[in-house]
C-alpha cells in the first residue's frame, strides 16, 4: 500500500471538500450509530480514514473531547483542522492504519472509509489486529463499507463489499453484531452508492 498516501494527497489537493464522492454535510448514520453505543462525552473515539469528514465537527458540538482523527492524507486532515478552533481537543494522526501504534485505547472505533479498500486478506487481518489492540474490552467498532450491490471501485481502486453476515464473519467471534443497516449515500452530483454499516461490540 506504499502508493496510497500520494494517491490520497493528490485527491485532496486537487478537489474541494464537496467535490469528493464521499462528502456528507452531516454524517447522520455515523452519529446515530455512535449514539447507539451509549458513549458519554468522556468516551475516547477514533475516526479511521477520516479524510476531511465533518464527523469531528459534529462530535465536538456534542461535547466529546477525546477525539482522534486518522488519515493517510496530511492535506485532508489540514482541511478538517482549518474548520475548527486551534484549541479543539483533537489528536490529528497522519498514518496508514496498518502501521499505526496508538498511544492509548478507545471506546469507539469508527471507520466509514478505510476497511473496504483492503482487498488483501493479510491487510484485512493486520487492520483487525490494530483495531483489536486499540479497543478497550466491551468497546464498540462501527465499520461502514460498500454493500454487496454498491460500487466495485472507488477513486479507481477496487473495494471489498460486505453485508452483515460477511462483515461479522470477517471480524470473528470476539465481536458481536449489535446493529446492521443499509444506507443509500447520495453523492454531491446525485448518484447513489449503497453502503452497509455494522455496529459491533468487543467481547
Amino acid at each position: 500500500m506504499a502508493e496510497e498516501p500520494n494517491r490520497w494527497e493528490d485527491v485532496y489537493q486537487s478537489k474541494a471538500e464537496a467535490e469528493t464522492s464521499w462528502f456528507e454535510v452531516r454524517p447522520q448514520v455515523s452519529l446515530d450509530l455512535i449514539a447507539a453505543t451509549g458513549a458519554t462525552s468522556n468516551a475516547a473515539i477514533v475516526d479511521v480514514g477520516a479524510g476531511a469528514s465533518r464527523l469531528v465537527d459534529c462530535l465536538l458540538e456534542m461535547g466529546f473531547h477525546r477525539i482522534t482523527v486518522l488519515d493517510l492524507s496530511e492535506t485532508a486532515l489540514a482541511k478538517a483542522r482549518a474548520r475548527l478552533p486551534d484549541d479543539a481537543p483533537v489528536e490529528w494522526v497522519v498514518s496508514n492504519v496498518l502501521d499505526w501504534h496508538p498511544a492509548g485505547r478507545f471506546d469507539v472505533w469508527h471507520d466509514r472509509a478505510a476497511f473496504h479498500f483492503l482487498t488483501d486478506a493479510a491487510d484485512q487481518e493486520a487492520y483487525l489486529q490494530v483495531m483489536d489492540r486499540a479497543l478497550v474490552p466491551e468497546g464498540h467498532a462501527i465499520i461502514g463499507t460498500f454493500a454487496p450491490d454498491g460500487p466495485e471501485k472507488c477513486s479507481g481502486l477496487p473495494v471489498a463489499r460486505y453485508d452483515a453476515a460477511h462483515l461479522a464473519e470477517r471480524l470473528g467471534p470476539d465481536y458481536r453484531l449489535i446493529q446492521s443497516l443499509m444506507h443509500d449515500h447520495h453523492t454531491p452530483w446525485g448518484s447513489v452508492q449503497r453502503f452497509h454499516f455494522g455496529l459491533f461490540k468487543k467481547n
